[in-house]
């Protein structure tokens, strides 16, 4: 064994709770892309009243539309480190995290490792806490899709089998890691989203005024998010979904995400004249125009969950989706880039039950803290 092993097994046994004295940790929270600002802002607020937390921020996302509104708007501390990784291939990008990430552990030496959902961000920092042992706190663990040709699902699966702490946000992710033979440390603590949510509807109301700006009427168009290269990268499935959403005669507002940008330009596409395309929006922009969607058509697993909450029908363009449960209740509908099925539902498509609480009560991020005061990893 290295000394650096040595040096940080000693930690790694140490950490949190001894005889029912509660510890004060040093946590190191990495984050790196849009969805990840949103679950941070309600657990860094409830972690910070007990524990020290050092943020990190890889730079995957890294424009202003991307990533410093969102700081700004949702209140997360100033990150301690920018790794300024930035975009490229995948084991570029992940590579030059793990190298950074790792010499931020080796400075800080902290208690614990915190990271969220299934970005290049998440693996690089369970790796690299994981390598040095330190445990992994995984937040929004246990989601699958069962489709290991997403970078994502491989993401997810490796983080959460080399996690110490598995915060899911609902019963089905913890019979998911059950079934992988994960059971220690799982905790069903609810969506972290959903606090988010709940905390920033009424701010949204009173400080956004997008909806002003773009003249829109509430429940008068369809918002569109359109970012997964499953989608974006192969010319007739974006044409598709293109002609699905001029042929559907709707008004549709769609941020441009800027992979999709530079595809439409590279094929060539048409957007029709009822598709406004505007700038990436800051968090509450976008959930003011989520909750005056008529419907919602996405790609995106954030705001599929964003759609169910806010109670607006979501249209998902995907094959599969980790959020299982907002199609069973009825509220969420795959219709993959199918032209016809996505033209069908954009027209036709209209939840028909209740919608069930599968997400928690709202308070997940206090429940994370409560364990982490009370757990010894």
């Amino acid at each position: 064994m290295s000394e650096i092993d040595k040096q940080f097994k000693k930690s790694r046994n140490q950490v949190n709770v001894t005889h029912g004295k509660v510890m004060k940790m040093k946590i190191l929270t990495v984050i790196g892309a849009r969805p990840q600002f949103i679950k941070a802002a309600p657990v860094s607020r409830e972690i910070r009243k007990q524990h020290k937390e050092i943020i990190v921020h890889t730079g995957q996302h890294y424009d202003e539309n991307m990533s410093s509104i969102f700081f700004d708007e949702l209140d997360i501390p100033k990150p301690d480190y920018n790794l300024n990784v930035g975009s490229g291939n995948h084991g570029n990008q992940t590579g030059n995290m793990l190298i950074k990430i790792e010499e931020v552990i080796l400075n800080e030496k902290p208690d614990a490792v915190l990271v969220y959902g299934d970005t290049n961000s998440t693996l690089a920092g369970a790796l690299a806490a994981s390598k040095l042992l330190i445990p992994v706190i995984h937040v929004e663990a246990g989601l699958r899709s069962f489709n290991k040709a997403m970078p994502e699902e491989q993401n997810r699966v490796l983080t959460d089998h080399i996690s110490d702490l598995l915060f899911c946000p609902t019963e089905t992710a913890v019979k998911n890691l059950k079934n992988e033979g994960i059971e220690k440390g799982v905790y069903n603590v609810g969506d972290v989203m959903f606090d988010s949510i709940l905390y920033n509807i009424e701010i949204a109301k009173e400080k956004s005024n997008i909806l002003d700006r773009l003249n829109l009427a509430s429940k008068e168009f369809i918002l569109v998010t359109i970012h997964r290269a499953e989608n974006t990268n192969y010319k007739d499935k974006l044409t598709n979904i293109f002609n699905a959403l001029k042929d559907s005669g709707e008004k549709v507002i769609l941020p441009l995400h800027p992979r999709t940008k530079k595809f439409l330009a590279d094929y060539g596409i048409d957007v029709g004249e009822n598709i406004e395309i505007i700038e990436p929006v800051g968090y509450l922009d976008m959930i003011m125009l989520e909750s005056a969607a008529k419907k919602i058509v996405t790609d995106s697993g954030g705001v599929q969950k964003e759609a169910y909450f806010l109670d607006v029908p979501c249209v998902t363009m995907r094959r599969e989706t980790e959020w299982v449960e907002t199609v069973k209740d009825g509220w969420n509908i795959l219709v993959d880039s199918d032209y016809e099925k996505i033209l069908d539902a954009i027209n036709n498509f209209e939840p028909k039950t209740k919608k069930s609480n599968y997400f928690g009560d709202g308070k997940a991020s206090e429940h994370i803290a409560e364990l982490l005061k009370n757990l010894e990893v």
